[in-house]
């Protein structure tokens, strides 16, 4: 596969933005990431549907897809860049015009959901996107110091990262080894959504990232089970987990495994290094992980280095 990397992203470039999953509750924090994207010297897009309800869903299928390909046809525009999450997005991957997309390479940013447009778009077209911080999520209030360096270091600079600063308490290994391999991955609900279709990339020698919200421990058990039944594992150099939010066990009356000793288990039954409490999921605090670009981690060490950058 030829990897493509995004132009990065200059000051007073134009930025579209799009709901290719849920609708946004209040639309005022729409208008405060615009705010805060102007204030940094963007200009800003809106796509026609944002602001559409059908159901759980920003807009029809047919709607949500116009918008993606209307931004990425649209020459002026440098960067695509999701509102929130919630539903929906695997509902659109046949419909892609993946042609247009390959053809217009430009940054495209989100998470949660947004899981498998990320797959989809990586396995279709080789173009590195990014797993970081959404418009009406991160940026509708005062955005967190350390998500908003990593951001705009990540899109903006064609120098290689090097080590990733990772902020307290810092990471926890939880099978020892260092790894190399391109990043891939992202919620693990929606990962395993699309296993075995056509538009999941292939593992083999890649870092695996993984979060998740809202699952209990018996739910994340049996989604890292299936990947290992799938032979997931066995393809993967090391596995990077990060914040899997409001996760643990829901009735204290009712025997259950902590997430902890779910994903000791999956460390054992992996093979392979593993590095945990890693700062990316759906909390304040967040790094941008460019999809489909390498890097190396050290489970011994707590470290995560990108050893390319993701912008040209």
């Amino acid at each position: 596969m030829t990897i493509t990397k995004p132009p990065r992203l200059k000051k007073g470039d134009l930025i579209g933005l799009v709901s290719p999953s849920s609708t946004i509750a209040d639309p005022a924090r729409i208008e405060k990431g615009v705010s805060y994207l102007e204030r940094l010297g963007y200009r800003v897009i809106v796509g026609n549907h944002v602001l559409k309800t059908y159901g759980y869903l920003a807009g029809t299928d047919e709607e949500r897809a116009q918008d993606l390909h209307s931004m990425f046809g649209n020459k002026e525009v440098r960067a695509v860049w999701c509102i929130r999450g919630g539903y929906g997005t695997p509902r659109l991957l046949r419909s892609l015009n993946y042609r247009l997309i390959a053809q217009n390479p430009k940054i495209f940013v989100g998470y949660s959901d947004i899981t498998t447009l990320h797959m989809a778009i990586f396995r279709r077209t080789g173009l590195v996107t990014f797993h970081g911080p959404m418009l009406g999520v991160d940026m509708a209030g005062q955005m967190e110091p350390y998500s908003e360096e990593r951001l705009w270091q990540t899109l903006t600079s064609a120098t290689k990262p090097g080590v990733v600063p990772l902020p307290a308490p810092g990471p926890q290994g939880l099978r020892s080894g260092r790894a190399t391999g391109r990043m891939i991955g992202g919620n693990l609900a929606l990962l395993q959504s699309i296993m075995g279709t056509r538009y999941l990339p292939d593992f083999t020698d890649t870092l695996l990232f993984i979060e998740e919200i809202g699952e209990e421990p018996y739910r994340v058990d049996r989604m890292l089970v299936h990947m290992l039944n799938a032979g997931v594992f066995a393809k993967v150099r090391g596995v990077l987990v990060g914040q899997f939010t409001d996760c643990e066990p829901k009735d204290a009356t009712k025997p259950s495994l902590s997430l902890a000793r779910v994903f000791e288990e999956a460390a054992e039954y992996a093979g392979v290094p593993m590095l945990a409490r890693m700062p990316f999921g759906h909390e304040e605090v967040k790094m941008t992980i460019p999809v489909g670009t390498r890097g190396r981690m050290d489970a011994t060490a707590g470290t995560l280095e990108l050893l390319e950058s993701a912008v040209r």
